[in-house]
């Protein structure tokens, strides 16, 4: 029996009682590898929800699946805490008389409700998968470090003649090698980089210089961080720009401790950019936010008054036309920040006390 799963399912039961529901299914990619410490019902990456779906009751914890992934998903991915109810991959509905079964025809609580006998999971259920056990802690320290180093791997070879297709390839390889999905991997090349905040990849080549930013996923934790690549010499402007957006940045960085609201941070990077010269560039992209089982768990705007707290992972971007700054960090329990995604053998920075990316020169 894994620890951290009793300690989820217990979580889990206790929202039972407080909402006197009989059962609570999880479908979500997210909530499935939350709940099962890290396995994964993930088959088509696009996909918000999986082979599979974890059914809770008052005294049973269930995996619910077909024919087609039973196995490999009971050799492969899950903790001995589940049973495996397995339904015949053309008969949806024989898991749905199994539902009613185990919990009575009862109301059940759902991450994505689907029926009139299915609600929405209440935020303290929400809150509870965005703050991180120290096994979870464990195996996040894991993905970012495999993410960071896949980065490094690709943008010391890349070519300024390669495409931006071919620079997010070579990126989406390093990923799956060190046995992280590929979740997203945006590219921006010298042409298109000043033009765009969510560059995905075209087939120009990339010139000069250029951005990769991953979104890597394992155990069901995102790895977020954006990274620079130049050939030749940035110009002064250039340079400058990178350098208000690490500054910018600091600004952030500094106010991520708990009890900090996002509303809060959001204010303060709108003052940083305008004490920069930059007020519009808050608009002009989202500026990040909590980080998790998500890319974003929630994105901070002038109305999210969630708070943080120990344990939360954040994941800021705060950007420029032509320059952007991210790495995920960790709220730790003196309040200081870790760096999940930092690598020393990429070129860096101190900004405030802590070691900031700079464009690779290559």
């Amino acid at each position: 029996m894994n620890e951290e799963v009793s300690k989820k399912l217990e979580l889990i039961r206790q929202t039972l009682r407080e909402t006197e529901v009989q059962g609570v299914r999880l479908r979500g990619t997210d909530w499935f590898a939350w709940a099962t410490a890290g396995a994964s019902n993930t088959v088509l990456l696009s996909a918000e929800t999986g082979v599979a779906e974890v059914l809770v009751t008052t005294d049973e914890a269930w995996v619910l699946t077909d024919e087609i992934e039973a196995q490999r998903l009971k050799d492969e991915e899950l903790p001995a805490n589940f049973k495996v109810y397995v339904n015949p991959w053309a008969d949806g509905a024989a898991r749905e008389s199994f539902v009613r079964d185990v919990t009575g025809g009862g109301i059940a609580i759902s991450d994505r409700p689907i029926s009139n006998l299915e609600k929405p999971l209440p935020p303290s259920l929400q809150n509870h998968k965005r703050v991180m056990m120290s096994s979870e802690l464990e195996r996040y320290r894991q993905v970012g470090q495999k993410a960071s180093l896949a980065m490094t791997e690709v943008l010391k070879v890349a070519k300024p003649t390669w495409t931006e297709y071919q620079l997010a390839g070579a990126g989406a390889e390093a990923l799956w090698a060190q046995g992280l999905h590929p979740a997203l991997t945006l590219v921006a090349g010298e042409k298109r980089l000043p033009l765009y905040r969510h560059a995905t990849a075209t087939g120009e080549q990339i010139g000069q210089q250029a951005m990769l930013v991953f979104c890597a996923r394992g155990y069901g934790l995102y790895a977020n961080l954006t990274r620079f690549v130049c050939f030749g010499k940035l110009s002064d402007e250039r340079a400058q720009l990178h350098s208000h957006v690490r500054e910018i940045e600091a600004v952030i960085l500094n106010l991520c401790q708990p009890g900090t609201t996002l509303d809060a941070v959001y204010h303060a990077l709108a003052q940083a950019y305008e004490q920069h010269g930059f007020p519009n560039a808050i608009r002009e992209h989202h500026q990040g936010g909590t980080t998790g089982y998500l890319a974003r768990e929630i994105v901070a705007n002038p109305t999210t008054t969630d708070t943080l707290t120990e344990g939360i992972a954040v994941a800021w971007n705060p950007s420029l036309a032509g320059a952007k700054v991210e790495d995920t960090f960790v709220i730790l329990k003196d309040g200081k920040l870790e760096n999940l995604t930092f690598d020393p053998n990429f070129p860096n920075v101190e900004v405030e006390g802590r070691l900031r990316p700079v464009p690779l020169y290559n």
